[in-house]
């Protein structure tokens, strides 16, 4: 009788490395389908050694090279973090040139959902009540308002999504006209600005703070409010609870008499990202929302993806993709940026892969790199913008921002979408209340365990019960339904909430 063996995943012919897939993981003398034996347990996940690779020899996943062996790694060997060093990363003067873009897939005609249309033509998915905040100081406060506006107000305007504080850790003590200190401010100016909001800008501030509170007024617009606490006005604090109250009902009565209209998905602004990521999301979520990525800009829309870390070892993957010179000249200036960045805080690209990543399968931030790429699809890259910046473009664009899990979607709120796709390995219940945030989960197991706080489980993949094709146009239809209000997504089911982080690389003095 012929022995069993065990399916195990390899991705690309020139791999010398495959990941186990079975729940548990493998022990010594398992042997995988191509007729590797396992010398050492193996856990779920993580890689096995497909041919005997020397000491100095090269760690291929994805057909690229994700790591250099530290010390001789025999077929059958779990490879690991710990038995293996980064290459180094691409050399931003030397990235390939645009190339020619292969002529576009038709257009994708007919796909709707019914969201609110606001005057400057966004298109928000939620009608929310966001109260701005210019310093932490008024946090507090605010606070205590959005509770009241919950339980006295929100009952009397029904057509009224929430309401939510736009509260962080900026505003004062800060060094204010340092170059650096752009990125918090445009943010805290541009999150205010986001589709979902109405166009109702409210703001709270303290009075003598640095982050003036009217900088975060738009131009001309009659409709904004300031509100500072340090206002003679205000005689105590009901006082000052009163008069925001007042305030936050002249924009009620605005936002109720918004009602959803039928919108096509060209209007969609989706900003996807990973977080907990493992051995998998490169394989079976990313490229799942990849194919909805592509979807979403066959059908006019726009797409943002992120997170400058794991994007920096891929970047020569993505520079022909981009759309001219300029954008590649872009794209190259944000990762150098980054660089810098990093080293002035004595870092580099490596402190990114974290422990629960590590335990995940994923060796080093290249192997991580080359799976977050995937979320970006297969359409050419239109556009690159800074982090806090809004984007203007129809297609895909590049947001760089950080890609700590809270900052990166606090960024992607202030550059305007209106719907958050997150995929994760490990598990997270994060959630933002001011887009809804759809999480796509990597491997099965844990969308079992997990089976109240995950959307989609595209671990289906991996096991070739689903094709990436099927599953990413369900997504895209997940993304209009909750667009339009039609499916509520786990962790608003739950109510979870995470806080908004900002990102300020400027000195706090």
């Amino acid at each position: 009788m012929t022995e069993a063996t065990i399916p195990a995943l390899k991705i690309h012919g020139a791999d010398n490395v495959s990941v186990v897939l079975t729940e548990g993981g493998l022990q010594p003398g398992a042997r995988l389908d191509d007729g590797t034996e396992l010398r050492e347990a193996v856990p779920f996940g993580h890689k096995v050694a497909l041919e005997d690779i020397p000491r100095d020899g090269v760690i291929t996943r994805y057909g690229v090279t994700i790591g250099i062996a530290s010390e001789d790694l025999p077929r059958g060997t779990w490879v690991n973090e710990h038995r293996m060093r980064l290459p180094e990363p691409p050399a931003l003067d030397d990235l390939p040139p645009p190339a020619p873009q292969p002529a576009p897939p038709a257009p994708l005609e007919g796909y709707t959902f019914e969201g609110y249309r606001n005057a400057d033509g966004s298109v928000g998915t939620r009608n929310i009540l966001a109260i701005s905040t210019s310093v932490q100081c008024v946090a507090g406060v605010v606070d205590h308002v959005v509770s009241r506006v919950q339980a006295e107000l929100l009952p009397r305007y029904p057509n009224v999504d929430g309401v939510v504080a736009l509260n962080h850790a900026y505003g004062c003590g800060v060094a204010i006209n340092a170059p650096d200190a752009i990125i918090p401010i445009r943010t805290v100016q541009n999150l205010a600005k986001n589709p979902n909001f109405g166009g109702e800008v409210m703001v709270i501030g303290l009075g003598c703070e640095k982050l003036r509170p009217e900088w975060l007024l738009p131009e001309g617009d009659p409709s904004a409010s300031v509100l500072t606490l340090q206002d003679p006005a205000h005689i105590g604090f009901a006082a000052m609870v009163d008069a925001i109250l007042k305030q936050a009902e002249e924009h009620l009565e605005r936002l109720n008499r918004r009602t959803r209209e039928t919108c096509p998905a060209s209007d969609l602004v989706v900003g996807v990202q990973c977080g907990g990521s493992d051995a998998f999301s490169g394989v079976t979520a990313n490229p799942v929302i990849g194919c909805a990525a592509d979807l979403i800009v066959r059908a006019g829309g726009s797409v943002m993806f992120s997170e400058v870390t794991e994007v920096r070892d891929a970047v020569h993957l993505l520079a022909p993709r981009c759309a001219d010179k300029e954008t590649s000249e872009a794209l190259a200036r944000e990762m150098a940026w980054y660089d810098a960045y990093l080293a002035r805080g004595g870092a580099d690209r490596s402190a990114n892969t974290t422990p629960g990543n590590k335990a995940g399968g994923l060796s080093g931030i290249v192997e991580k790199s080359l799976g977050s790429v995937a979320k970006s699809g297969s359409s050419p890259l239109a556009d690159v913008t800074g982090p806090g910046e809004r984007i203007s473009r129809k297609g895909l664009t590049f947001a760089a921002t950080p890609a700590g899990d809270f900052v990166c979607g606090t960024l992607q709120l202030a550059a305007g979408m209106n719907v958050h796709i997150f995929s994760t390995g490990r598990g997270t219940p994060y959630n933002l209340p001011a887009a809804p945030t759809l999480k796509v989960v990597t491997n099965s197991a844990l969308a079992r365990r997990w089976f109240d706080l995950v959307d989609l489980d595209t671990g289906r993949v991996a096991t070739g019960e689903a094709t990436i094709e099927t599953l990413g146009m369900e997504l895209f239809q997940l993304i209009l339904d909750t667009a339009s209000g039609k499916r509520i997504t786990a962790a608003d089911r739950l109510g979870i909430v995470n806080d908004l982080v900002l990102f300020n690389p400027a000195p706090v003095t």
